[in-house]
């Protein structure tokens, strides 16, 4: 006999169509299986075998984020297939900061209505994110909560896990004044600074499908729904064949938060801002807001997604690395031994 609660569906929750999401989301999570997976969607865990061989000791890695209200453009755009790309990036774009790589990946959405489709769409952008960082999705959670979220609304949450060899974990007491820094690009705004971005465009309000000149020709909710770039696989390139110092992951804060967290006590970061290849969203959100340089760089990412530290006689190998493997890296600037973090020149 099949699960089915009258009563239950009375109250708002239909497990049937959590039983329909299921089936609908299978095509996309098989995407995403490695070598290591070995549980099935649908069970109460999902199991996971590492290879571990060449490990001498193996540290697992983990870090858990959520999308934020960046999602409150996708319901406005009723577009629901990138955002799981976002949840996976702000995931392990932490985790590939120490060194690690990516092994596995679990979502949790909580809505107000389980619509399968809607569901299967949202699993689908978590799974294209998975496979862009070659992480598998070997479960998750789909929670329909009737008078906690409106109904066609959602959140959405994810958890990563990687691996690194003990002794490559990055350790920045190898940072040197005078050191490369490299920008890896951002995709756009990514998953941060949105309350700030729907308060300066008023976006419940706002024509956002229009064609805006100052974007090429892309709408700005287009432009603002852009998936986060995900840099586990270029990164994992550039930690085989080049000595990396240090990694810092641009996320909220941006360049005056993140960077020196990558950074060993006493030494900053001195940037060309002139350098920097700052995106045109981000002039249109300065322009439109108001918004000072300063709360520009310590709020967004800017065009730059994540930075890199290496040594100067390194950085000509590892900018031809990142390039061959798809981040059109380029220099941002230098360490140095300062009090403040960063410095913009």
């Amino acid at each position: 006999m099949k699960s089915y609660s009258e009563s239950y569906k009375a109250a708002g929750v239909d497990i049937t169509a959590g039983y329909k999401a299921v089936e609908l989301m299978k095509g996309h999570i098989a995407k995403t299986m490695t070598a290591g997976a070995l549980s099935d969607i649908g069970g109460f865990g999902g199991l996971f075998e590492p290879d571990l061989s060449g490990m001498e000791k193996p540290v697992f890695v983990s870090g858990t984020d959520g999308v934020g209200t960046k999602l409150k453009l996708a319901f406005l755009m009723d577009r629901h297939d990138t955002v799981g790309i976002d949840c996976v990036a702000m995931c392990v774009n932490d985790i590939i900061c120490c060194g690690a790589q990516p092994l596995f990946f679990l979502d949790y959405i909580a809505c107000g209505k389980n619509q399968p489709e809607k569901i299967a769409q949202i699993v689908s952008g978590v799974a294209e994110g998975c496979v862009q960082s070659g992480a598998a999705l070997i479960g998750g959670e789909t929670a329909e909560m009737p008078g906690f979220y409106p109904e066609n609304e959602y959140d959405l949450a994810g958890f990563a896990v990687g691996v690194i060899d003990k002794k490559k974990i990055l350790d920045n007491k190898t940072v040197n004044e005078g050191d490369v820094i490299i920008a890896l690009p951002s995709s756009g705004v990514h998953s941060n600074g949105f309350s700030l971005v729907r308060r300066v465009f008023d976006v419940e309000n706002a024509d956002i499908t229009s064609p805006v000149a100052e974007l090429g020709g892309k709408s700005l909710g287009e432009t603002l729904l852009m998936p986060t770039k995900i840099y586990a696989k270029p990164m994992k390139k550039l930690f085989d064949e080049v000595t990396v110092k240090a990694v810092s992951h641009i996320t909220g804060g941006g360049f005056y938060e993140n960077i020196p967290r990558s950074l060993p006590q006493g030494y900053g970061a001195r940037i060309e801002k002139s350098a920097v290849r700052v995106l045109p969203i981000f002039e249109l959100i300065g322009k439109a807001g108001g918004i000072s340089e300063r709360d520009m760089f310590n709020t967004f990412n800017m065009g730059v997604g994540m930075s890199v530290v290496v040594a100067k006689e390194d950085a000509d190998r590892a900018l031809q690395i990142l390039r061959d493997n798809g981040a059109d890296a380029y220099i941002i600037g230098e360490t140095a031994k300062q009090d403040d973090g960063v410095v913009l020149l």
